[in-house]
Formats: C-alpha cells, structure tokens, sequence
C-alpha cells in the first residue's frame, strides 16, 4: 500500500456500512480513518430501525395487557410513563454508540468528527485539516424531506419523533410509506387519535397488493384514520395546536404532524464535484457493480447510493467492497431477493417478487393465499387477521416470492427468505413438515393455487 498517502482507506461516514467497512479493512491490516459529524451508528442505530424497533415493542404492550384477559390473567394499574421509556431508550442507544466506537478503536482504527468534504480525489478536508488516502470511501447516508407547501416547519421528520418530549393526545402522519405505517401505529396503539394522510391510493406503494390491502384494513380496524388520496395542503399554527386543511376541504386540529414523505441522499456540501464524483438527478452517488463511482479510487455504498435503503444492504455492501479492494477477491453485492419488514401493527414482512412484478417476468405464475384469524386470538377475542401468500414460476415451479402480513412476520419471512435464496421449488415447501400449531406452517400446508384473475372475473 502506499506510504504517500497518510491513510490507505478514508471513510466518510459513521453508520453502520462505514463502520463495518473501516473495520473489516483494518482487519486486513489496512491504515484507516473514519469520520463522522453526528454520531457513531448512523440513522439506523440512533434515529431509525433500532429506536424504531424499542418504539414498537413499547406499542405493543398496550394490546398485550388487554389481550392477557383472554388467557385468565387479571392486569391492574397497567401505565405508560412516556418519559421513562424514553430515558431507557436513550440509555440503550448511548450503549450501542459506545460499543460502535469501541470496536472501531479495537480494530485500529483512526477515529475523527467532524464535516469531511473531498478537496479532490486523494484528499479530504475535515474541519480545516487535510488527510490524504488512497482510496476514499462515501457512506454518508440519507435524510428526511418535507414536502413542499406552507407550514411544514411546524412539523417534524422521523428524526425529531425520537426526541419528543411528550406523548401527543392528536397525531398526524402524512405519508405511506415504511416510517408512516410504524410510527401511525405506534401512536396509535400508545393511545394518540391518529389520522395517517397519504395522497396515494393505497400505502405501502410497491409492496403486494394483497400486502397492502390487508395491511390498510387492520390499521382501520385498530383505530388509524386512514386517509387516502390525500394531501395535506396548509397548515397552521394555533392556539390549540395546529391546524391541517387537507386537499378535500376539511380542516383537522392535531397536537403533532409527522412528515414521512421520503428521504434523499447526504450528498450535500460534500465536494463532490471536486473530486470527479458524479450524482444523479436525484442526488444520490453513481456507482457500479462493485461501489465504485465516476472517480475509480473513491467508492460509496448504503443509503447515499440510493440502490436499496436497508441497513443489511450496506453491511452487505461494506463486505463486498472489502473483499474487492483489500482481500483480492472482487465481487458485488447481490441485491436480489433481499427480504424488508415494516414493523407496523401488524407487522409486515416480505422477500422476492410481489404478484404483479411475477406477472410480468414470467409467463405463467401460481399463486397461494391463506387469510386466517391466529389462534391466539381465539381466545382475546381480537378481531385481526394474518395474510400469508407465495408466488410461483410456474414452468420452474421456482418459489419466487414470499409475502406475510400478521404477527411474528418478520421473524417467519427470514426464514423464508433463505429458501427463496437457494431457489427452493414449491414441491420442496410441499415436502417440508410444518410445525404445529404455529402461523408458519401456513407456508408448507398451502396446496391449491387461486384461479387465475381471467377466470375469477369470469365467475
């Protein structure tokens, strides 16, 4: 490696692809710096998945106790103490912070904070002080945006929702996506009267449709005022709150409004430009199969490439990059099948290809669902349903797709996601014994596929 360089890698970017990235590479016995301007562990660790995950295990209690009734158990004096939860939360990230620093240290890594801006291929400026390395590596990351529109500064992004102080009685969440769907049930089940507002026809766009329905009638079930092809048009401060008129006319009066419409990438201020480094149009960074982008010593990989926004990926991303830079084994990461949960009430989980994506690449496809009340729920008396459904190749009979709605989810989908991956047929799932009684075995019992859409139009 070279000498004239004061690093041999440069990370730009604490999260958890930089981290995992700067250590594997120091393992290899590579000199490295890392830089980040906030905190160590990235959005996932300090303002996404992971507080996001602590915030729906707190949720859920709420349905617990009730449901306790069901099974004999008398509960008295349940209480949520909003502000104890999220001493203990802040507790548990501050512990994971330390321990990401921790084993960037152990693995020799050198540790900075700060703002890095590239001064041109070799050289990052941070804070005044110039490093030199020779390769750079990009993992910055993404933000929230707001729409466009007045009165969106008295909302607040996913970012801020980890910091409140205070349980709002009124909440809206506008958006329809992953972070609208969990946090409008976290508030939900916490007690908030929450209306969700998405200017789509269905939420979760993307996802199955069968996904997506189902998910949209539990969540009114629950309570969530679902409004659909929606936008939020003004809002106002008031006396009382703040006020919402909405696309249709109606004005609602709500304590707090979370904006979850999209995130972009933190290629902002970074001298980009300057270092031969091309975006696209919407600002995420060019790379190829391998991370590298337009200028071949500097790589970039997670959410600031804009390829799939999920923590695993940009792990996944780092290792490749790792072995094709600093272990002479060169490959890319594969970004197919990659199973994703939406962790709303109830959960969603799903890997491979959604019914109308099968449709279009196969000629032919085979369709399993089941729609069935849990046995748990035989007892609570809760009116909620679980959705399982698998798509099938039909020539191939190539398991393609995986899709759940209900609890447990995405505990079930990971493992449906390592069959999915080695190419498992449907008669494989078919000769697999299920476990009984559980939910998951619904993916080994299904046997009959459903007529095909022309023959239930027909009926």
């Amino acid at each position: 490696m070279a000498d004239k360089f004061d690093f041999d890698l440069f990370v730009i970017g604490g999260g958890s692809g930089g981290v995992r990235a700067a250590r594997m590479a120091a393992g290899t016995g590579a000199r490295v710096a890392i830089v980040e301007e906030y905190r160590y562990g990235g959005t996932c660790v300090i303002r996404g998945c992971v507080p996001k995950k602590l915030f729906s295990y707190a949720a859920h209690y709420h349905e617990d106790f009730e449901d306790a009734a069901g099974f004999g158990w008398t509960v008295e004096g349940a209480r949520f103490d909003w502000r104890r939860f999220m001493a203990n939360k802040n507790a548990e990230i501050e512990r994971l912070e330390g321990i990401y620093q921790r084993l960037l240290e152990d693995a020799g890594v050198e540790i900075r904070r700060g703002h890095a801006r590239l001064m041109d291929a070799h050289r990052v400026e941070v804070d005044a002080r110039a490093f030199s390395a020779e390769t750079i590596l990009i993992a910055t990351g993404g933000h929230p945006v707001f729409p466009p529109g007045h009165g969106w500064e008295f909302s607040i992004s996913s970012n801020e929702v980890f910091e409140l102080d205070t349980l709002p009685e009124r909440a809206v969440v506008y958006g329809g996506g992953y972070i609208a769907v969990e946090f409008a049930s976290i508030f939900n089940a916490l007690g908030a009267r929450v209306t969700e507002v998405y200017r789509g026809a269905q939420i979760l766009r993307g996802f199955d449709d069968d996904v997506r329905n189902t998910l949209a009638g539990e969540l009114v079930k629950k309570g969530i005022d679902l409004r659909v092809e929606t936008t939020i048009d003004h809002i106002e401060k008031t006396a009382a709150g703040l006020a919402l008129r909405l696309s249709d006319g109606e004005v609602l009066e709500t304590d707090l409004v979370l904006a979850a419409t999209g995130r972009r990438p933190n290629t902002g201020n970074l001298g980009l430009d300057t270092a031969g480094v091309e975006v696209n149009e919407r600002g995420a960074v060019k790379v190829d199969a391998y991370s590298r982008t337009t200028q071949p010593n500097i790589y970039a990989l997670g959410d600031v490439t804009d390829r799939m926004a999920l923590t695993p990926v940009a792990i996944a991303e780092a290792m490749a990059f790792v072995d094709t830079v600093y272990r002479g084994n060169p490959r890319s990461m594969d970004h197919g099948d990659v199973p994703s949960a939406v962790f709303g009430q109830p959960p969603v989980a799903t890997v491979g290809l959604s019914e109308h994506e099968a449709r279009e690449a196969y000629a032919a496809v085979d369709v399993y669902r089941s729609t069935f009340r849990p046995l748990r729920h035989t007892l609570t008396g809760r009116d909620e349903l679980s959705m399982m459904k698998l798509i099938v190749a039909r020539a191939s009979q190539k398991v393609v797709g995986a899709h759940m709605v209900g609890a447990d989810a995405p505990e079930i989908i990971q493992g449906m996601a390592v069959a999915i991956k080695a190419g498992a047929t449907k008669q494989v799932f078919d000769a697999t014994v299920g476990i009984h009684p559980t939910a998951a075995e619904e993916f080994v019992t299904m046997r009959e596929p459903l007529p095909e859409p022309d023959a239930k139009a027909a009926e």
